[in-house]
């Protein structure tokens, strides 16, 4: 009697391609609806600009001209770099020693750290916003116990490009830490004893053992960050300053009060740009991956 194989028994079933595709079409057909076409549509609403006697459109780049020839824009675009390239450097500093400590610690202490990593997540913007002001703002509580003691006011980070860097860190910490908590799980305890039998160290244990195997959760992370503040609007609006400012205050300030939704669409699309490269990063990350 011989047993038919598994892949046969598989290959039998009818139906099953097609359910798979049913199973993405809705998400498939959303994103287009949602995410592809209005992209679409906003690159073509600032090529194809109206004529002047608005008669017709044509083809045209200016928009894009005025915004890379604007250096009210260019600081824009810069202040909203720099603001990013910082943030994501202190969640990797901040998040990865706390990552570290969740993954190989054990009892309350851990859990009571992991609670206090996570709860960032349950506050909305605007009440984080109002704490910082309150706390590190003018005459807040770090200037009145300064204040208390005799110590001259420190220069408060609120309304300077510091500010938005202190709440977009505070912010994304929650989602940082899981990621990396999540990459940690690929570590096994045996490779670490292993490399410490034969000598190795903390950091060389950390160094050639660990990093190596959290590399694209450490990538991931970055990319998750870099499009979350790249696009963050209320912590810059409330807690930055009013010039230069980052890309989402400044294209709801052009949007609204300039009333010029091409130059503010023309902004979302270089936005984009920018982000779709740290996409980019993710998307194969996540293919590298599902290919081991």
């Amino acid at each position: 009697m011989s047993l038919t194989p598994a892949s046969d028994i598989v290959g039998k079933k009818p139906g099953r391609g097609l359910t798979g595709l049913l199973l993405v079409a809705i998400p498939v057909l959303l994103v287009c609806w949602m995410v592809i076409w209005p992209i679409i549509s906003a690159i073509g609403r600032t090529l194809w600009l109206p004529n002047d006697g608005g008669t017709g459109r044509s083809f045209s780049v200016e928009t894009y001209k005025f915004f890379f020839s604007d250096q009210y824009s260019l600081n824009n675009l810069y202040v909203t770099l720099w603001t990013t390239g910082v943030c994501a450097v202190l969640l990797v500093l901040i998040c990865l020693p706390i990552a570290l400590y969740l993954r190989f610690a054990k009892g309350r202490l851990a859990a009571y750290v992991q609670g206090l990593a996570i709860f960032p997540m349950f506050v909305p913007s605007i009440i984080l916003s109002y704490a910082i002001i309150r706390v590190l703002g003018p005459n807040g509580t770090v200037d009145l116990l300064l204040n208390s003691v005799g110590l001259p006011h420190i220069r408060s980070p609120y309304l300077t490009p510091w500010g938005p860097v202190i709440g977009l860190v505070w912010d994304n910490i929650p989602l940082t830490v899981l990621i990396l908590i999540s990459g940690l799980g690929a570590v096994s305890n045996q490779s670490i004893e292993a490399a410490r039998d034969v000598g190795a160290g903390r950091f060389a244990v950390l160094w050639h053992i660990i990093l190596p195997r959290i590399s694209n959760s450490i990538l991931v992370a970055v990319s998750f960050t870099v499009l979350g503040i790249f696009s963050s609007f209320t912590l810059p609006y409330v807690l930055g300053p009013a010039a230069p400012e980052m890309m989402g205050p400044f294209m709801q300030r052009t949007f609204r009060d300039l009333n010029d939704p091409t130059n503010a669409i023309t902004q979302a699309v270089i936005a984009f740009a920018f982000c779709i490269v740290f996409g980019l990063f993710y998307v194969r990350s996540v293919a590298k991956n599902r290919a081991r």
